[in-house]
């Protein structure tokens, strides 16, 4: 199920964000941008982990929203990073892509659940 697919692969983004966090401070002595890119990118999977517990359909959907608006908030912190060259393009892409993927199925996702096309459980 995407909810599944989703979550693992929020999980497996957040530590990507989470070591280039710990390069960007501790190589590029750069701490503010970084900060950001850490809240938003492990925000993502900590939002969806939540949603698992909503308490109605709703909910659930307005923490899948969230994480959705946490990953648009990170690919805008990642673009800022790679052109104030804190970021190689190699990393800067890779980590764009991945954060792309996750907001697709993000947007597919709510967009399903909006549209009534996932059944309530």
């Amino acid at each position: 199920m995407k909810e599944n697919e989703v979550r693992c692969k929020s999980l497996l983004f957040a530590r990507r964000i989470v070591m280039l966090y710990q390069y960007l401070c501790e190589e590029k002595r750069e701490y503010v941008l970084s900060k950001q890119l850490l809240r938003s990118g492990t925000s993502i999977g900590a939002d969806i982990s939540e949603a698992q517990y909503a308490s109605s359909r709703k909910d659930f959907l307005n923490k899948l929203y969230i994480a959705l608006k946490e990953s648009a908030e990170t690919l805008y912190w990642l673009e800022l990073l790679y052109s104030c060259d804190y970021v190689s393009s190699p990393e800067y892409k890779s980590l764009y892509q991945d954060c792309e993927e996750l907001r697709k199925l993000l947007s597919s996702i709510t967009k399903s659940i909006r549209d009534g096309k996932i059944p309530n459980s």
